[in-house]
């Protein structure tokens, strides 16, 4: 199958590569240094549990010399969703799907707004990476999932062609779950991720100086409490466990874990607040629903939304 990776970074490049390895024909959508080091020395992830491998394959900055292809996995950034999803449209062949692994709810709007809904798939993914140099992804852990499935249209069962690519996504060593309503996997991390990237970026700490306080244990699970009410606005049913596996989650995290909102602040990045924290203030305001805790981390956080303040 003919993949294209709109966005080879950490999450978007390590799962290209997994594919790639698997013999996928995969082709990155790179730029700079990093689409420059994939074409000459192949792009590295080294993985201290999980083992070191080098891949070679396509990469390309135009998309229109890439041409048609079965699958585009989108896992850009989502504030460059304005200037990389145009970059979709060469790639669209009748057939084509696109999935989008971005953080928030709001990318397979913006996707489908570009390549019509019919063609286009949600998900979300769990992974520890980071891009350390320009053709070098470092796999931190040993998580390596993809939850993912349809998102318009019918939802009563798994669809023919999201089982064709779990099916290949799995000979490529990718612990893949294929569901019938991608929704629901992607409210479930909206859940999580608004709380954790608003509390570790807002303080600038990893979650294990914070989680020693009661009063931010409880603070927290409010904040995801407030967007699992957003969820139940929109008709969205989360898992119904959701909140007894969060917590399973967090009193287990290791107290070294950092967000990716995080991350990118303290390495003077942009951030995805207004994909986050901004969307579902956006989205609270629309339905009435009251999200005092998220306003608030939204408006602590919002002047670092472009970098560094100036």
């Amino acid at each position: 199958m003919k993949f294209a990776i709109l966005g080879s970074g950490a999450v978007g490049g390590y799962f290209g590569a997994k594919l790639a390895r698997a013999g996928q024909d995969v082709t990155f959508i790179a730029r700079g240094a990093h689409l420059e080091a994939i074409r000459a020395n192949g792009l590295v992830v080294t993985s201290p549990k999980l083992g070191d491998f080098l891949v070679r394959a396509a990469a390309e900055s135009d998309t229109a010399t890439v041409g048609p292809v079965d699958v585009v996995i989108v896992s850009v950034k989502a504030y460059d969703n304005a200037t990389a999803l145009p970059m979709l449209t060469p790639m669209i062949g009748p057939d084509t799907v696109v999935l989008t692994l971005q953080n928030g709810v709001d990318s397979v709007d913006e996707v489908a707004a570009v390549v019509g809904e019919a063609q286009v798939l949600g998900g979300t993914t769990y992974v520890a990476t980071a891009l350390e140099g320009p053709g070098l992804i470092v796999q931190t852990g040993v998580h390596r999932s993809i939850i993912f499935g349809e998102v318009f249209g019918d939802h009563r069962q798994v669809s023919p062609r999201v089982q064709v690519i779990a099916d290949i996504f799995a000979t490529a060593d990718i612990q893949v779950t294929a569901v019938a309503d991608a929704r629901v996997p992607i409210w479930d991390k909206f859940v999580y991720l608004v709380a954790f990237s608003g509390f570790t970026g807002a303080s600038r700490l990893a979650i294990g100086h914070l989680w020693k306080f009661p009063h931010v244990q409880e603070m927290f699970y409010a904040t995801s409490r407030e967007i699992a009410a957003i969820a139940q606005a929109e008709g969205v049913a989360i898992s119904v466990d959701r909140f007894a596996t969060l917590k399973d989650y967090m009193d287990n995290i290791p107290p070294t874990t950092r967000s990716s909102l995080l991350i990118d602040l303290q390495q003077g990045k942009r951030i995805e607040v207004e994909a986050l924290q901004g969307a579902a203030v956006r989205r609270a305001r629309k339905l009435g629903v009251p999200v005092p805790i998220t306003a608030t981390l939204y408006a602590v956080l919002k002047a670092w939304e472009g970098g560094p303040v100036k």
